[in-house]
């Protein structure tokens, strides 16, 4: 039995994610290898497919809704979480060309004892922000260089000190 999610999916917790997750990144893939290859007009185009698409719409609320430790964080229209059912209308109606909403701000002490503000975005503004990082993060991936280590998925502090140990233990440097 082949299940399919389409825009008509009734329940959230039906949805297959593990087919929704690799959907979404072979989508990336191709982002990255056009761009990989110096292919900017097919990856513009992957990157709009990606953001029209339906299950990297699904994907992104889940990100936001479900799995972000910040959840539970309300912006300015005072909204913290919302139902299985208000998330698969949010996908059915989300568009990019909706203008977002005003931000929370937050004042937040930093150590010296003055404060920063903090910009909180609506849900809809927050998955609408994942939705676009996911089509744009495969192209710079593929242009950035490979021992940049700062901000990156997948990438930490600990991957760039074994990258300085194995650069300095080679031998080379020491004949």
């Amino acid at each position: 039995m082949k299940t399919s999610i389409t825009k008509t999916t009734s329940a959230w917790n039906t949805i297959n994610w593990a087919k929704v997750q690799r959907v979404v990144f072979k989508l990336q893939k191709r982002i990255y290898q056009a761009s990989l290859s110096g292919q900017n007009a097919k990856a513009r185009k992957l990157q709009k497919l990606l953001v029209k698409s339906y299950y990297a719409k699904l994907l992104s609320i889940r990100k936001v809704t479900q799995d972000n430790q910040g959840k539970k964080t309300a912006g300015v229209d005072g909204i913290k979480s919302i139902t299985p059912k208000q998330r698969l209308e949010l996908a059915n109606n989300l568009s990019k060309y909706q203008k977002a909403k005003p931000l929370r701000r937050k004042w937040i002490p930093k150590p010296n004892g003055e404060k920063r503000p903090l910009g909180i975005p609506t849900i809809q503004d927050r998955v609408r922000q994942a939705l676009v990082k996911s089509a744009l993060e495969p192209q710079w991936e593929a242009r950035f260089e490979g021992e940049s280590y700062g901000f990156r998925p997948g990438r930490s502090a600990h991957d760039a000190m074994s990258r300085i140990y194995v650069s300095i233990n080679k031998k080379e440097y020491y004949n």
